[in-house]
């Protein structure tokens, strides 16, 4: 599917989301990654074969602090 030099993460792989955006529809809440994943603003994803990845985004009040 993806046509860049080096390719995109497949939509398998841990490191999906690092894949190049397609398209961008921030209005709308949804941006389409060259690898088939749809992301969600709420983290959640859609992979191509129709699998859904809940929401991963940090609780409200959890604090990431860098080690």
């Amino acid at each position: 599917m993806c046509q860049h030099q080096t390719q995109c993460p497949s939509a398998e792989s841990a490191d999906r989301e690092s894949a190049r955006l397609v398209a961008h529809h921030p209005e709308q809440g949804w941006s389409l990654l060259c690898n088939g994943v749809v992301l969600f603003e709420d983290t959640g994803e859609l992979l191509p074969d129709g699998r859904a990845i809940a929401p991963h985004r940090p609780l409200e009040g959890q604090v990431m602090t860098a080690a």
